[in-house]
């Protein structure tokens, strides 16, 4: 307001002068209006001084602080969001999703460790024959000699199937899954420093396969999805809270006195394989009966890498 008021005398005595006869008077108004007009010019040059001087004093700390405060809250909430939420989420579908397939099958790639929770270990042996290294592989499978574990998971199928399926051919399935999953994991032995199984009664609906760096949870708990084949599965990293607390829990389970241990290495014979495959079955495995359950699990392992997309 003070820089328009000197600006206005100023042109105003300016004027004035430039009407006035020469003389002392117009001297004088012109002095005046000179002096004003520079006055208005300085006071202009040092109130942008002053502006860019409390601009960087002032302003500029506050937005730095404010640009810090929003980098570590942005920090923080992707932490939040890796302890606690999925990188991914495939919805429940009747057929092998290949994008689902081709991402896991990059995680068994690049872990030393895989960890498998589930009834049987057919899709696990597939994947390890699928792919061409060395892990150390961990399952948690349900124990066939356990008649509330069967009874249970056909309870599961049946409101799947329907009101058109028979309980005891249901039955007979998932022995016959659990037996071709064993021999899919002797097959697939040469891929692992050595496989480790543990039998357990009533396993966790919930599938489990954790590698070094995220686990997937495939949520056969979720009624929504008990209609389709392939429920809806979520994917957590290292470090979230889902992985450090299913690891944790695998681990127990692994190393729990309760629960019956066996072991298949590289160097296991036919014959030892069948020996474990009758501890943990009960039933007696002639080699007519490997034979068959060898060819059904190839069988299996290849519509399904078909399915998947993967290549064999």
């Amino acid at each position: 307001m003070l820089l328009l008021v000197l600006i206005v005398i100023s042109g105003a005595s300016l004027l004035l002068a430039s009407e006035m006869d020469p003389g002392t008077a117009k001297t004088l108004v012109t002095s005046l209006g000179t002096g004003t007009m520079i006055s208005a010019v300085v006071g202009f040059g040092q109130t942008l001084i002053t502006a860019t001087a409390s601009q960087r004093a002032l302003v500029s700390p506050v937005i730095e602080e404010s640009r810090k405060a929003l980098r570590e809250l942005s920090d923080e909430y992707r932490s939040l969001n890796r302890e606690f939420f999925p990188t991914h989420v495939f919805e429940a579908t009747t057929e092998p999703d290949p994008a689902f397939n081709h991402l896991m099958m990059q995680d068994l790639r690049n872990t030393r460790q895989f960890f498998f929770r589930g009834f049987s270990g057919r899709h696990a042996a597939a994947r390890l024959l699928l792919s061409h290294a060395e892990w150390e592989f961990r399952a948690v499978i349900a124990d066939p000699q356990d008649a509330p574990t069967i009874s249970g998971r056909a309870r599961y199928l049946l409101r799947r199937e329907g009101a058109d399926a028979d309980s005891e051919t249901i039955q007979k399935g998932l022995h016959d899954e659990i037996w071709i999953g064993l021999v899919g994991l002797y097959l697939a032995r040469s891929r692992c420093v050595r496989v480790d199984i543990t039998v357990v009664s009533d396993p966790p609906l919930d599938r489990l396969e954790m590698f070094d760096e995220s686990v997937w949870v495939t949520l056969y708990s979720d009624v929504g999805g008990a209609s389709a084949l392939y429920p809806r599965t979520l994917r957590f990293t290292e470090g979230s809270f889902i992985y450090n607390m299913e690891r944790t829990e695998f681990l127990r389970v692994c190393r729990a006195r309760s629960e019956r241990h066996f072991q298949i290495t590289p160097d296991t014979a036919r014959a030892e394989f069948m020996d474990v495959f009758h501890k943990i079955t009960g039933v007696a495995l002639s080699e007519r009966r490997f034979r068959d359950l060898e060819e059904r699990f190839h069988a299996f392992r290849r519509d399904f890498s078909t399915a998947a997309e993967l290549e064999s």
